[in-house]
């Protein structure tokens, strides 16, 4: 009897190692050596797309904690990247939802309870406790040397593997018939005018717009600012979506830097057909929404793959068709990427991201300690 050793599952497996094998032998030098400095620092470092696929091909699955929306963009995200690697027979996705949520699953991934995921959301108010449970690709030395199609701007270059697929920007949204144009501010320091004082406008007790003005202002005169803002009596409120119902109903005129996905969302919707924005220089932005592959991950290289998906033009592209305003203002065609074309903006770069939330907690101070007044 003769016997068959290549099974179907040992083919893959012998694919996999040939083409691993062809990738090491066609890698330039300087690959090679990126390489080399890479892996003397503990990450990993592959030389080949090819050879993540084949990685890939052998795991088959792929679980991912998101903040994106569950039931429409990672849903239709889910699919794109199977038809993508059909290989992927098994993806499952769950939103992170809101509240506590992501500081509930940081609990989790400490305590050694979510090993069954693959990839995650990073938190920013809580980023600097993620570094000890990511898994070491040298993402950003993959990408530069184009083993990965990512733009560098979009990975943290401190952990080298955390990816920024959205961003955020703030704006000044208004009720179009308590406010004309020439009345909306058009600086920051205008909500310091008198007309502005006593409950004029809603404020957001989480200074997110404030804290991405420090790259240009400086931490002490934003700090300034945010004191003389508290002054003014604003209305305090927590949370974008929930506000723009109460400014597009005209309960109050103007609200001071939400989110601009937020903003255009509510517009789009027949309940905000007096809902209006203003962009301001300059532009508070940062980076959103990051993830990463869990150090614990069974399905490494398919969450790589997935973050690679993630910034591709269709998968913004979807990102922005579910969620519009949310894709990232780093990648060509966004609608956040249309709206600060040619403006200057303040923007917090990975250098400082990690400042981020020692920087919220000062400006909360400064504010006061303000308490939600609408939710």
């Amino acid at each position: 009897m003769k016997l068959n050793l290549f099974t179907p599952a040992l083919s893959l497996v012998f694919l996999g190692y040939m083409l691993v094998a062809s990738a090491h032998a066609a890698a330039s030098p300087p690959l090679m050596q990126a390489k080399s400095e890479a892996e003397t620092k503990g990450y990993i470092f592959l030389t080949s797309h090819d050879e993540i696929v084949a990685r890939a091909k052998s795991e088959g699955k792929l679980k991912v904690f998101s903040g994106l929306d569950g039931q429409r963009t990672l849903k239709d995200l889910g699919e794109q990247f199977k038809k993508k690697y059909p290989f992927i027979t098994s993806f499952q996705a769950e939103e992170r939802g809101s509240g506590g949520a992501s500081q509930r699953f940081l609990m989790e991934i400490k305590a050694g309870l979510a090993k069954e995921w693959d990839a995650t959301t990073v938190s920013t108010d809580l980023y600097s406790e993620y570094p000890p449970y990511i898994k070491k690709f040298d993402i950003l030395g993959m990408a530069k040397h184009g083993v990965l199609d990512l733009p560098a701007q979009v990975i943290d270059p401190i952990t080298r593997g955390v990816v920024a697929i959205t961003s955020e920007m703030q704006v000044v949204a208004y009720n179009k018939k308590l406010l004309a144009p020439d009345k909306v501010p058009a600086r920051w320091e205008d909500f310091l005018k008198p007309e502005f004082k006593g409950r004029k406008f809603c404020a957001d007790i989480r200074p997110s717009i404030l804290s991405a003005l420090i790259p240009t202002w400086g931490l002490e005169k934003v700090a300034d600012f945010a004191r003389k803002i508290a002054a003014q009596e604003p209305v305090w409120v927590r949370g974008n979506a929930g506000t723009m119902p109460t400014i597009a109903s005209g309960e109050t005129a103007i609200f001071m830097g939400p989110n601009f996905g937020p903003v255009v969302v509510y517009q789009s919707k027949a309940a905000g057909a007096d809902l209006g924005y203003r962009v301001i220089e300059p532009v508070p932005a940062r980076l959103g929404e990051g993830n990463t592959v869990l150090a614990t991950s069974e399905h490494p290289y398919s969450a790589l793959l997935w973050l690679e998906f993630l910034v591709s033009a269709e998968a913004q592209r979807t990102i922005d068709k579910y969620e519009p305003g949310e894709a990232s203002l780093f990648l060509p065609g966004s609608i956040q990427g249309e709206a600060i074309r040619g403006r200057k903006m303040s923007l917090v770069q990975w250098d400082v991201f990690q400042n981020m939330e020692a920087w919220q907690k000062e400006l909360v101070r400064a504010y006061g300690f303000p308490r939600v007044e609408k939710k």
